[in-house]
């Protein structure tokens, strides 16, 4: 059961930092993934026999459409779906032009909530599914990287909690995964700043950032069977700092 030989896997965003590593981490453990994201063309990865690659855009409906068809034709159902695509604009919330922050709802929580309700059907036909939605602790934690980003990943920790009560009886788990900073390209313009690195060490009991792979162990614990009891959890990946008083 510390596997996931032969699980038919989603994961968008699936090109880079902790996506890239959810893929790999999946690979290892016999999934067959499908990845998608916006490009994928330079995209490379070892252990590839079982990966399948989609180009498009999921903040796109008709994208989101022509991705639930190819899954449905190529599978008959999905076993597991990890929503990981995120993206950040930081500004002080007053400098933020509506345009902005509706493109940040658009693409962190609009359209993880439209794919997750497309696939319903195909999770149904699982019969033991599990959904992991990548949020953050800026969804519990004032961060200082933005409102918009905050309330977006609140919601999909939110999301998550009632999916998980309304789907258990398909037999789909649904949990998120909180991960403070890690080194990605997305937090590569804040790590690379030496006063506000030191305070993000200074902030975590084990005095460093995270590993994309630090994260996608979890993720990949929550999709595998052993973990059959366990839904509706928000698990913090923060090397301590939400436990973290003096």
């Amino acid at each position: 059961m510390w596997s996931l030989q032969n699980k038919k896997v989603l994961v968008t965003g699936g090109t880079k930092g902790i996506g890239q590593s959810i893929t790999k981490e999946f690979l290892e453990l016999g999934a067959e993934v499908l990845i998608v994201a916006r490009s994928v063309k330079n995209f490379k990865i070892d252990n590839s026999s079982k990966l399948t690659t989609l180009e498009g855009d999921v903040s796109d409906t008709e994208f989101r459409k022509k991705l639930t068809q190819k899954v449905k034709e190529d599978w008959g159902k999905l076993d597991v779906l990890v929503n990981n695509v995120g993206t950040n604009v930081r500004k002080k919330f007053i400098d933020y032009n509506e345009a902005e922050y509706r493109q940040l709802f658009e693409v962190n929580l609009f359209s993880l909530t439209e794919i997750t309700r497309q696939f319903f059907p195909l999770l149904k036909e699982s019969g033991n599914a599990s959904v992991v939605n990548i949020a953050s602790v800026a969804g519990t934690f004032d961060l200082q990287t933005g409102p918009p980003y905050g309330m977006t990943k609140a919601a999909i920790i939110q999301l998550s909690r009632h999916l998980a009560a309304e789907w258990a009886p398909f037999h789909i788990r649904v949990n998120s995964v909180s991960p403070w900073y890690i080194e990605t390209p997305l937090t590569e313009s804040v790590l690379s700043q030496p006063d506000r690195l030191e305070k993000i060490l200074a902030r975590t009991p084990m005095a460093r950032v995270g590993q994309p792979e630090e994260v996608a162990s979890i993720v990949a614990f929550l999709a595998m069977d052993k973990a059959s009891y366990i839904t509706g959890q928000n698990i913090m990946v923060d090397g301590g700092m939400s436990i973290k008083g003096l």
